[in-house]
């Protein structure tokens, strides 16, 4: 594993959800109508700039919206809530109310951050309002299928709802937790392994140490972890495959040391080898699902020609393969390392 540098296309468009993901989306029970938009949110007065607890600017402000339209908004965004999380049944809400709403000036989506809280006992949770846009619906799905972790989340036309992922960010995980003498190293380093290997699968880009979580999870003899994708913006959009393998990127270099540190070749290829027949448990589990994602992105533009072309020719280099050059999409390559997975396993 090696860590350097990567540029990163800071332009990306948003790509508009199409009729045909619409109707994908519908079938499997992503799309609701929601009272609430992404542009009604927009519609603030002003705002003020929120800062972290180190008195810094978090790039997150707060949005100050006129006195008549509070209680709408916030009936509105706990309707999407108990949408979100138990299939718009209300009763979730009742002792619930929305504590603030949070606006983000950095990213491609610009999401909004809400925080609603339960009366009876001070708990609470976050979900976000992005806009909506077709290359991070695609990643969310392809998360969904293909990795260990479910996404929970809804498209309205224009506007996405997610709901939150817990977890500790991945650059204050390696900057606050990674040397924790509690802390099983080789099972860090097995997992940055593993999740490094799904990002190339799948095609999911820039997961630098901010863009994933870590997960802990005490296990009766030991310490279990998993690295979770929080940003879904750059799926199988750039051309330079090192975008799509996190060990790349200059702000993993704690993770990528700790593997060095840690695992033999030997071990590493072991790791890989198992992620690669989790994924083929999945893909087999939900091939019909997955059949239909490729029908709908195959019909789609995501990205440019060049990315196509500069992509399937890095994947043909590093992974000395041909087969790569015959694909004419983002989705033609994701399946070939599909088939090369199923091959691989069944050796």
């Amino acid at each position: 594993m090696e860590s350097n540098d990567v540029k990163i296309s800071r332009k990306k468009p948003i790509y508009p959800v199409s009729a045909a993901l619409q109707k994908y989306l519908k079938k499997y029970q992503r799309e609701s109508k929601l009272p609430i938009t992404y542009n009604d949110l927009l519609m603030f007065d002003e705002s003020y700039p929120i800062m972290d607890k180190y008195g810094k600017d978090s790039l997150w402000e707060g949005p100050i919206y006129p006195a008549d339209k509070i209680e709408e908004l916030y009936n509105g965004l706990k309707v999407i809530y108990a949408n979100l999380k138990a299939s718009g049944n209300l009763r979730i809400v009742q002792h619930k109310y929305i504590d603030k709403i949070e606006y983000c000036t950095f990213g491609n989506t610009n999401p909004f951050r809400v925080r609603i809280v339960n009366r009876l006992n001070d708990v609470y949770d976050y979900f976000y309002i992005k806009k909506a846009d077709a290359s991070r619906i695609y990643g969310l799905e392809m998360e969904e299928i293909l990795s260990p972790n479910q996404v929970n989340y809804l498209v309205d036309r224009e506007t996405l709802v997610e709901e939150h992922i817990a977890g500790i960010p991945g650059d204050v995980f390696a900057k606050n937790y990674l040397h924790n003498p509690e802390y099983n190293p080789t099972r860090i380093a097995k997992e940055f392994v593993k999740f490094n290997e799904r990002c190339l699968v799948m095609l999911l880009g820039d997961m630098r140490a901010y863009n994933f979580v870590v997960q802990i999870t005490p296990d009766f003899d030991d310490i279990q972890f998993r690295i979770r994708a929080i940003d879904f913006d750059q799926q199988f959009y750039e051309g330079n495959i090192k975008v799509y393998l996190p060990q790349f990127f200059k702000e993993n270099f704690p993770y990528v040391k700790m593997g060095m540190d840690q695992l033999t070749d030997k071990t590493y290829l072991q790791y890989q080898q198992e992620e690669k027949s989790s994924i083929l448990h999945r893909v087999r589990s939900e091939r019909h699902r997955l059949t239909d994602l490729r029908d709908v992105s195959n019909t789609e533009i995501l990205t440019t020609p060049e990315n196509i072309e500069t992509l399937k020719n890095g994947m043909a280099s590093y992974l000395g393969d041909p087969q790569y050059l015959e694909c004419t999409s983002m989705t033609d390559i994701i399946e070939l390392n599909i088939k090369n997975i199923i091959r691989q396993v069944k050796l």
